[in-house]
C-alpha cells in the first residue's frame, strides 16, 4: 500500500498526467516511488470511464495494470447486481443477506452486488481472493464504497467453499480464464476453479449461482456440462459481448420461469446514458418459432446486435418483430414499418445492386469511402473490399449478402435516426 504523504499528494496532483513523461521525470522526484505512483495515476485514468464510482471515491487504491483489465466494468458489474436483486425473495428485504464472491479480484463485482441489495447495512461479503495484495486492496476500499461488512479471506476459493457454515444467498464465480502459461482459455473445464466439479456444492451452498464466463463461451456445450441453469445472460456494451452469465439454482423459485427445464436466455447490449436494448427467449421459443424468407427488400434493413447474434435468437427476434429475413443464413431483416426497439442497429435502405458491373458502377457511383459488413457471402471484408476500391468510413454502410432466392447483393444503408 502506498504511504500517506508526499505519495497521494503526488498522485492527485498528477492524475491528469501523462505516465511516460512521469517516468522519464523519476529523478526530479527522488521521495516518490514513481512505479507505484503510475500504476496508481494510470489506473485511475482508466477507472474515470470504466469504473467512475471508484474514480471520483477519495481514497480508492488501484490494483496492477492486470488486474485492471481483467476486472469487469461498473456498467456490467451494476447489470449483475440488477439481475440478483430480481432473485431475492421478499422475505430477504429484512433479514441478513449473505453474499459470496469466490474470485474477488479488484472487487468490483462484489462491490455492485452488496450495493444492488437496496440496503447495504443488511448484506454481508464473504470475499475470497489468493494474491494477497488485492486482499490488502479490497479490505481498504470496500468501506469506502459503502460495503461495510465484510470478511476479506486471503484463501483458496475451494477450501472455503467446502467450509462454508451459513447457507448464501448468492455465491458469484468468475473463473481465472487462463492457463499457467498465461494464455487465455475459454473452456469451463480449462478455467480455474473448475466450477463442473463443484456444481453440486455450489447448489447446496446458496439459493442463487451465479457464474461469469467467456464472451467466446460455446453455451450449448455449457449447457451440456452445468446443472440447474435458470438464465443466461449475453451481456454486450456498444454491441461488443463482453461476457455469458450463468444464473443456476438447485430448484427454480421464480414465478416468471418459461419452463424449470427450459434456461431463459437474455440478450443485453448496455448503451450509453443508461440505455439497454434486450431480447428474452428460450430454446424451445427459438425451435418453435416462424419466419418468413423475402428476396424483396423493404424500407428498412435490421441488423441483430452481438448478444442476439451470440445466443442465435434468428427466428424469434424476427418472430417478435414481425420482420421479415433475408436469408436463413444471412441473420439480416427487412420492413416497411419502423420497428425502433429492435435489439440492434437499423438502417434506412437507399439502394441495392447485384454483383454485376454495371448494377455496382451506378451504385457506387458517388461513394468512395463506407462502412462495409459481409453476411452469408463467399468473400471476406478485406476482399470485398479491395475489389469494390473503397476506404473505410463515412456515413454510408453497404451490407453484402444473400437473399432468399440465393442472389447475391449490395445493399446502400444509411443509420435511421428513430
Amino acid at each position: 500500500m502506498p504511504s500517506p504523504v508526499p505519495f497521494i499528494e503526488f498522485v492527485r496532483k498528477h492524475l491528469n498526467s501523462d505516465v511516460r513523461s512521469l517516468m522519464l521525470q523519476a529523478r526530479r522526484y527522488p521521495d516518490v516511488d514513481m512505479r507505484k505512483a503510475v500504476v496508481q495515476i494510470s489506473a485511475w485514468q482508466t477507472a474515470q470511464k470504466k469504473l467512475p464510482l471508484w474514480a471520483t471515491t477519495d481514497g480508492i487504491v488501484f490494483p496492477e495494470h492486470l488486474s485492471m483489465e481483467q476486472c469487469s466494468s461498473q456498467q456490467t458489474a451494476e447489470y449483475k447486481g440488477e439481475a440478483f436483486a430480481k432473485w431475492l425473495q421478499p422475505s430477504a428485504e429484512k433479514d441478513a443477506i449473505h453474499i459470496t464472491d469466490l474470485t474477488g479480484g479488484f472487487g468490483v463485482d462484489a462491490t455492485c452486488l452488496v450495493r444492488s441489495v437496496g440496503n447495504e447495512q443488511n448484506a454481508h461479503l464473504t470475499f475470497v481472493e489468493r494474491n494477497a495484495e488485492l486482499c490488502e486492496i479490497a479490505r481498504h476500499n470496500l468501506p469506502l464504497l459503502g460495503v461495510n461488512h465484510a470478511d476479506v479471506l486471503c484463501a483458496d476459493s475451494e477450501e472455503v467453499l467446502t467450509q462454508l457454515a451459513t447457507h448464501q444467498h448468492l455465491i458469484f464465480i468468475d473463473p481465472a480464464r487462463r492457463d499457467n502459461h498465461g494464455g487465455k482459455t475459454v473452456a469451463i473445464s480449462d478455467c480455474t476453479p473448475d466450477v463442473i466439479q463443484f456444481n453440486d456444492l455450489l447448489l447446496d451452498k446458496a439459493d442463487v449461482v451465479m457464474l461469469k464466463l467467456s464472451p467466446m463461451l460455446d453455451i450449448a456445450e455449457a449447457e451440456r456440462q452445468l446443472k440447474g441453469i435458470r438464465e443466461i445472460h449475453i451481456v454486450s456494451v456498444n454491441g461488443e459481448c463482453k461476457e455469458t452469465l450463468f444464473v443456476l439454482q438447485k430448484e427454480a423459485k421464480t414465478p416468471d420461469e418459461f419452463d424449470q427445464n427450459d434456461a431463459k436466455l437474455i440478450c443485453v447490449n448496455l448503451l450509453p446514458n443508461q440505455q439497454v436494448q434486450s431480447f428474452v427467449f428460450s430454446h424451445s421459443i427459438e425451435r418453435n418459432a416462424s419466419c418468413t424468407y423475402t428476396s424483396e427488400l423493404k424500407h428498412y434493413l435490421y441488423e441483430p446486435n452481438a448478444s442476439v447474434m451470440k445466443a442465435m435468437a434468428f427466428k424469434s427476434v424476427a418472430e417478435h418483430f414481425r420482420l421479415e429475413k433475408l436469408h436463413p443464413s444471412s441473420q439480416l431483416y427487412t420492413s416497411d414499418t419502423l420497428i425502433p426497439d429492435f435489439p440492434g442497429r437499423i438502417f434506412d435502405i437507399k439502394d441495392s445492386s447485384h454483383f454485376n458491373k454495371k448494377e455496382l458502377k451506378n451504385l457506387l457511383k458517388d461513394i468512395h469511402k463506407a462502412n462495409l459488413t459481409v453476411r452469408n457471402l463467399p468473400l471476406s471484408v478485406a476482399e470485398l473490399r479491395k475489389r469494390l476500391k473503397l476506404s473505410d468510413g463515412g456515413s454510408d454502410y453497404l451490407f453484402a449478402t444473400t437473399l432468399a432466392d440465393d442472389a447475391h447483393v449490395l445493399i446502400l444503408c444509411q443509420k435511421t435516426l428513430s
